[in-house]
């Protein structure tokens, strides 16, 4: 299985609601098959952000993402959200680490 890296691109000036959201999921997550979420700021352009969520596969994240608690996550952090978010499914071909 290859590893899967999917990047929510959201624009919003409501980062303090988000972030008090995201908190809320992560405290009463249980399983799932996400390995590491990173929230990023745009340097250049305020209020852009970018999530990046990491999977053991494609397979692992589609089944994630119909868990009842990640789509009750996903319709509040668009309610929250200035526009549609943008999504990118990127498959690793290989990667570094130290």
């Amino acid at each position: 299985m290859a590893k899967f890296i999917q990047i929510i691109e959201f624009e919003t000036s409501r980062l303090d609601e988000v972030q008090k959201l995201s908190n809320e999921m992560e405290s009463r997550r249980e399983g799932g098959t996400v390995g590491t979420i990173t929230v990023t700021a745009d340097r250049d352009r305020p209020n852009h952000y970018r999530t990046i969520a990491t999977f053991d596969s494609y397979e692992s994240a589609m089944q994630n993402s119909q868990r009842p608690e990640i789509q009750e996550f996903a319709r509040k952090m668009s309610e929250l959200c200035d526009g549609p978010p943008t999504f990118h499914n990127l498959d690793v071909i290989w990667e570094w680490a130290r």
